[in-house]
């Protein structure tokens, strides 16, 4: 039985290779999704979260809300982000648009591009929770197989203090996928089975 974690809007050379770190130490599989800006900035954390086993998703170009954009920015920001990504490695299978908006141009785009939208069943809400205990209460009743778990370990487009919570959010997390016999995967596994 499993759930998958993902982590949405980086890479960021200041946490995401922390959050490699307490994944390979707590044996973790995970979906990032990464924003084409700045995985060209800084490609080889994509290229390392793909070396360490983990899945790399799309999240749009610029991290913008698609509800305030035209049809043609859509296409345009998706279009630029899958550019970067493809230059960096396998086109990703997995979109989720950024702040999870999901709008008709969104949605033709993703399948244009042949892209499976995917959003998620509990988020931590890191950036607005006082403390890791106060986000794991927030995911640990959603918690089931199948369950898609939304983190962030970025704070580019988050409150300070976000990533670090993520982190200790991680190791409150462990004991309770253990007690539950889940496995934490990507997206892939958890699909595919």
């Amino acid at each position: 039985m499993a759930v998958s974690l993902t982590f949405d809007d980086g890479p960021s050379p200041a946490n995401t290779p922390r959050t490699l770190d307490l994944l390979d130490e707590l044996g973790w599989r995970v979906t990032f999704f990464v924003v084409g800006s700045l995985a060209a900035a800084h490609p080889e954390l994509v290229v390392e979260m793909r070396r360490r086993g983990h899945a790399v998703g799309l999240h749009g170009q610029q991290h913008r809300h698609h509800l305030l954009h035209s049809w043609r920015w859509i296409r345009r920001d998706t279009e630029e982000a899958l550019r970067v990504l493809d230059d960096i490695g396998p086109r990703p299978r997995w979109y989720r648009p950024p702040y999870g908006q999901l709008s008709t141009p969104t949605l033709v785009e993703a399948r244009r591009h042949r892209l499976e939208v995917v959003l998620w069943s509990a988020w931590g809400r890191e950036w607005a929770e006082p403390d890791a205990s106060s986000v794991q209460a927030r995911l640990a009743p959603r918690m089931e197989p199948g369950a898609v778990l939304l983190l962030h370990d970025s704070e580019e487009f988050a409150a300070a203090g976000t990533a670090r919570r993520t982190h200790e959010t991680l190791r409150l997390l462990a004991p309770v996928l253990s007690e539950r016999g889940l496995q934490a995967v990507t997206l892939d596994a958890l699909v595919d089975g």
